[in-house]
């Protein structure tokens, strides 16, 4: 006996989005869209793979993601080069290199699969998919509030809006981040006790993500930490408070959390995350904020950005638990043929279909079997309408209609007939 193989199955992590999954996508990919577009912002299409100097220069080497997580590889030619594990870099790498940011406002998105080797979990991937909205060349606070409101209105399109709360919080510059970190390791040396083994690694190397642990043990303890609020400047209050001052005109809600840092070195000033307690531990669905700094760490000039990524595995599961989320039927209508004549017409009528409706959706049906067996099919497929040819209506040129979804009556049309009455139903 021969020996079977073993199915070979997808890498952990890496998950397949099946046909019944589709339109939950297309109908967020076509709100994000549409968002973006109203706001006037641009899409850019970025490689999946980069130079892997881009991300320990951009990221930092200390990093849990440069450090434990990026997908690193030689290629042939000796160069390291890594799948993206975020889209900010990349973005801003291909702005440089194409002189996109010389005394230029840019408002751009990308939208792609991102990679990190964490621990798979529901809402956390290994591939995952993110939106990405990148601004450049805008230093006032007034930018930093328009990507909020335009994040904002995505949820309300998604009818989502009250499952998400916005936080707040200023990270300063770098000059006034070095002198709280150096507040917050004498701090924390105080507490070496209470600080989880993950949390000491961090101490001396990114001790503000110490401030975004979940250990319920360390929550007493960093509650008490100082704020960094309390170490900012005049330029980076008044940013701040320009910043929450639109929110609060345009009836935007918010919450301060003087504990929310960003994972990333490369984040200034105003940091923010749309968070949900609907997903379990996974609760981030959309983070972001102003890195001024990091063009100039990547060798161009001193500019401003800001921009966020959102997490669309996340979101999707997010939208799906609300009301009115309903897609797009995947058929409209399912067109049955029986006789040779009727084979010969039906892929006719079908491409006269397809050509005055465009936005019609028209399966015709192929591989054979009798009535019985196409109208199962027909069925099944969720559309309309079945559209039924055999030989004696080909061969007097008529179709008929029939609704597969209602009790209306059959009906006998011409083919130009039958168009008119789908334009109008």
């Amino acid at each position: 006996m021969a020996n079977k193989q073993a199915l070979i199955q997808a890498i952990r992590g890496m998950h397949d989005i099946l046909p019944e999954q589709s339109p939950g996508w297309h109908k967020l990919e076509k709100t994000m869209r549409a968002v973006l577009d109203s706001y006037g912002y641009q899409e850019i299409r970025l490689p999946i793979v980069e130079k892997t100097e881009l991300f320990k220069r951009s990221i930092g080497e200390v990093t849990d993601i440069v450090e434990k997580e990026m997908y690193t590889f030689d290629d042939r030619n000796g160069d390291s080069l890594t799948l993206r594990p975020e889209g900010t870099a990349g973005c801003l790498r291909a702005c440089m290199e194409h002189g996109l940011l010389h005394n230029q406002v840019h408002r751009l998105w990308y939208y792609g699969p991102m990679f990190r080797h964490e621990r798979p979990q529901k809402g956390r991937y290994r591939q995952f998919y993110q939106l990405g909205v990148e601004t450049y060349g805008m230093a006032d606070a007034d930018i930093d509030a328009e990507i909020i409101m335009l994040s904002d209105r995505l949820w309300r399109q998604l009818n989502i809006r009250d499952k998400l709360e916005l936080q707040l919080n200023s990270l300063g510059t770098v000059e006034e981040r070095n002198i709280y970190k150096s507040r917050l390791v004498e701090y924390f040396n105080q507490h070496l006790d209470v600080l989880d083994e993950d949390s000491q690694r961090r101490l001396h190397t990114n001790p503000l993500r110490i401030l975004d642990s979940k250990n319920p043990a360390m929550r007493e303890m960093i509650v008490g930490a100082p704020a960094l609020m309390d170490y900012l400047g005049e330029d980076s209050r008044t940013h701040f408070e320009k910043l929450t001052d639109i929110l609060d005109q345009q009836g935007v809600k918010y919450t301060l959390n003087p504990r929310l840092v960003r994972g990333l070195d490369y984040y200034s000033k105003t940091v923010f995350e749309w968070v949900t307690d609907e997903l379990g531990a996974q609760g981030t669905v959309c983070a972001g904020g102003r890195y001024d700094g990091l063009i100039e760490q990547l060798g161009g000039k001193s500019n401003s950005a800001i921009g966020f990524a959102l997490g669309m595995e996340r979101l999707l599961a997010l939208a799906e638990t609300a009301d009115g989320f309903h897609t797009d039927p995947t058929v409209d209508v399912y067109l049955i043929r029986m006789g040779e004549m009727a084979e010969k017409v039906g892929f006719q009528v079908a491409e006269q279909l397809r050509d005055a409706l465009p936005f019609l959706k028209v399966v015709l049906h192929c591989g054979g079997g009798g009535f019985k067996s196409q109208f199962k099919k027909a069925d099944k497929s969720g559309a309309e309408y079945a559209v039924i040819i055999g030989d004696e209506e080909a061969e007097k040129g008529l179709v008929s209609l029939k609704p597969l979804r209602s009790q209306d009556e059959q009906l006998t049309l011409t083919p130009d007939e039958l168009v008119k009455h789908l334009q109008q139903v």
